[in-house]
């Protein structure tokens, strides 16, 4: 009886020290944390699937960048609700979206540049 009350103890104290942690990070951020967690929680689904739709089109030899933005953009989506209501974003945070925003510029540009040149041969026609 004695060592069932320990543990039940011991476990209580442990959700309350990951219940500080976690509602600490507010304050450290400046954001709610419960919107936080759950923007996290709630992008790994999207995150797994857009990872596997990014695995199949490398393996099918298809273009990977919108696969890659997208599993991108769910990886940092609770970092972009840091950035827009909070305050200490890690550094690497801004350095991946801007490679995000970079690879969707590129890939744009490219899309565009093939768009151009077919048009321009079938008007020689």
């Amino acid at each position: 009886m004695q060592k069932d009350l320990y543990i039940e103890k011991k476990e209580r104290m442990s959700i309350e020290a990951i219940y500080t942690w976690f509602m600490g990070l507010g304050a450290e951020y400046g954001v709610n944390p419960l919107v936080f967690g759950a923007i996290y929680v709630g992008a790994i689904p999207f995150f797994t699937l857009s990872l596997a739709w990014l695995v199949r089109n490398l393996k099918q030899k298809k273009s990977a960048v919108l696969p890659a933005l997208f599993t991108g953009f769910f990886f940092i989506s609770a970092y972009l609700y840091l950035i827009i209501a909070g305050r200490n974003v890690p550094f690497w945070v801004y350095l991946f979206i801007a490679f995000l925003v970079g690879a969707g510029v590129w890939s744009t540009i490219r899309k565009i540049g093939r768009q151009i040149s077919k048009t321009g041969r079938a008007d020689e026609r």
